[in-house]
């Protein structure tokens, strides 16, 4: 069993690490889909009101709040699904990786997903997914909310870090080789 959690800032290449892992049969667990259903549940549009959701629940329920509500479903996979590989897509603090770590142990590793901000920034402008993806100054200070979680000390402390910084098959082939190693002695940490 290996659980495999990502951190990695907006644009960097995290949704994309899911989907490589969603085609090789691992499941995902987004972290961000419980702030999307909190949204949801408080009749909140997710695209304007991440963020400020995202806060409460760590307000309201403490800072583990967001991997607290992602164990039962990580453990369904597990139990369910007949896998032995998981990925939690959306790490942001070291609150959380405590959450998975006394949960899982050693079979808890975080991967961090690693591009330059100019990178990033282009990435998110082609992708428009929300108005503040193409606007650098609000990127900045979506950057900065999640750096103030701890995202920065998750990516120091990451197991495996990646590089996207050449092609999207450049990456997705990283991406591939990396949950094709996770469970054997081949991992490289």
């Amino acid at each position: 069993m290996h659980v495999l959690g990502t951190v990695g800032l907006p644009g960097s290449g995290k949704g994309e690490f899911a989907a490589v892992a969603r085609e090789a049969g691992v499941p995902v667990v987004t972290m961000g889909d419980v702030i999307r259903q909190a949204c949801r549940d408080r009749g909140l549009d997710p695209a304007e009101a991440h963020g400020e959701v995202a806060q409460a629940l760590r307000e309201e329920n403490g800072p583990a709040a967001i991997a607290e509500e992602s164990l039962p479903h990580i453990r369904e996979h597990l139990a369910d699904d007949g896998t032995d590989t998981v990925v939690v897509d959306g790490l942001r603090s070291m609150i959380e990786v405590e959450a998975f770590t006394d949960e899982f142990g050693d079979e808890f590793s975080i991967v961090s997903i690693e591009a330059p901000f100019e990178l990033r920034a282009e990435r998110l402008g082609e992708r428009g997914r929300d108005g503040t993806d193409t606007d650098r100054e609000q990127l900045k200070k979506r950057e900065e909310r999640e750096l103030e979680f701890g995202m920065g000390d998750v990516m120091d402390t990451a197991d495996y870090r990646i590089q996207n910084t050449d092609s999207l098959e450049a990456f997705r082939a990283d991406a591939r080789e990396l949950l094709s190693q996770v469970g054997t002695n081949d991992i490289q940490h």
